[in-house]
């Protein structure tokens, strides 16, 4: 009866909050991966316990038909039964032995070996916030890409080409629409004025609606003429030697601020061992406070990064040669090559790169001046979500797996592009890996001369 009680003070004490070793699992899918591996270790565990357990009250069970049958017969005939020496020897051997082994089998705990993994595993499980984290997650999820209940519940999400049918939608219904505009007659025009007037409207959208709507591939300001200065192309780096005979794949993304993206840029050997380099050393993405310049964690960035240096790995000196190459500015006074995975309804809302006039203390410990551009490598494909918008300009940017893209955080004048402005959707459906280089001022003055004038 005690051995009883002990064990289900021990089932009772998983029951409750425990948390040892928290590591934010919600904010990167790629460390929520191993909770997968622990709890089928612990499935397996489970079922050896559930083995035992049958096996213990199958010996139980036999013993029970085999007595059963024994006491039927003695006891019809109790004198007749033990008149036979035999069976009094064995009548006093199973209440003086027999019986005290199968009490011993009963008592035995067969939950040792699953209580005793179980007790390891734990200190890597997930903890209130991780569970708490994920369900705001879904919340925001829901808000941000206009999900009902129901849709969400089923787990009915949008399939790949669902933002992109959005924004290309929107794009021809304008096109349509200024053309329709363009033959009306003279008596349209007060309706005309009042639909240029609701047009401006959204202009001055909150920035949190705009970045919604861009992250659902809606309100993309791809207008015709501004789909004609886009361009795509062979880039040799300016001609660069390592890229004259054999350049790269570039296209343009958008015209103000000038986005570039690269495409096959990044091999899947390459994109695989900076992630095996990098998941062992990821952590809490942090933001650094306005107001004290310390590091610390927001519930508007959820996603876990590391850092790795060229000396480390060829592989990593190899993309630092490529992005000096292929950007025309000097690495060495870059920061490391940050690697990021999102974690559930991972995101980065609006923010920018670049340390601002009223930050004076921005980057200031590095000694390499401000940001002056970003790279940006997609390391994989996200089914549903996940874009990088720039709420400023109405631009969406959609993850490619192996494509990288580019643009100055400043102007040559060494003043910020406030139309960089950018954000990281939410991930509604899969796996985000990104991998970026923030290239600073310092080393840069003859590769990007300063202007006189401010916006140039």
């Amino acid at each position: 009866m005690a051995s009883n009680k002990m064990w289900y003070t021990v089932a009772l004490g998983f029951l409750l909050p425990f948390s040892y070793a928290h590591t934010d699992f919600f904010t990167s899918i790629g460390h929520m991966t191993d909770l997968i591996n622990t709890e089928k270790d612990l499935v397996i565990s489970l079922k050896d316990y559930i083995k035992a357990e049958e096996s213990k009250l199958e010996q139980i069970k036999k013993w029970a038909e085999k007595l059963d049958k024994l006491t039927d017969t003695a006891t019809k005939d109790p004198e007749g039964f033990l008149g036979h020496p035999v069976n009094a020897f064995k009548l006093m051997k199973r209440l003086n032995t027999e019986w005290g082994e199968l009490e011993s089998l009963v008592l035995k705990d067969m939950s040792d070996g699953f209580i005793s993994n179980m007790t390891i595993q734990r200190q890597f499980f997930p903890n209130d916030e991780d569970q708490t984290g994920a369900a705001k997650a879904l919340l925001r999820l829901q808000d941000t890409y206009n999900l009902d209940t129901d849709t969400l519940s089923r787990g009915n999400l949008p399939d790949p080409e669902h933002q992109r049918a959005n924004g290309n939608m929107k794009y021809f219904e304008y096109i349509m629409a200024k053309e329709k505009e363009a033959n009306k007659s003279s008596t349209d025009a007060e309706d005309q004025t009042e639909k240029e007037t609701e047009f401006k409207k959204k202009d001055y959208l909150p920035e949190r609606r705009k970045y919604e709507m861009l992250c659902r591939g809606e309100g993309l300001k791809m207008t015709p003429r501004r789909q004609k200065r886009l361009f795509c192309r062979y880039y040799d780096g300016n001609r660069n030697p390592r890229y004259i005979l054999g350049p790269v794949k570039q296209e343009d993304e958008w015209d103000k601020p000038r986005i570039v993206r690269f495409l096959d840029i990044i091999s899947d050997e390459e994109i695989e061992t900076v992630k095996e380099l990098a998941k062992p050393r990821l952590r809490r993405a942090t933001i650094s406070n306005p107001i004290t310049g310390a590091l610390e964690t927001a519930h508007y960035r959820i996603s876990k990064s590391a850092w790795l240096s060229g000396y480390e790995s060829p592989v990593v000196s190899r993309i630092n040669t490529r992005i000096q190459d292929l950007t025309g500015l000097d690495v060495s006074t870059a920061e490391e090559l940050q690697v990021a995975n999102y974690g559930v309804g991972g995101q980065y809302e609006p923010h920018f790169d670049f340390g601002r006039k009223d930050e004076p203390d921005a980057f200031k410990e590095l000694g390499t001046g401000n940001r002056i551009a970003t790279w940006l490598f997609y390391m994989s494909d996200v089914s549903a979500g996940g874009a990088t918008v720039f709420p400023e300009v109405g631009a969406s940017v959609w993850p490619k797996k192996g494509t990288a893209v580019f643009w100055y955080n400043l102007f040559p004048s060494g003043e910020g592009d406030y139309s960089t402005r950018h954000a990281a959707c939410p991930v509604l459906v899969g796996n985000k890996w990104v991998s970026n280089k923030w290239l600073h001022e310092r080393g840069q003055e003859f590769r990007r001369p300063c202007t006189l004038s401010e916006l140039e």
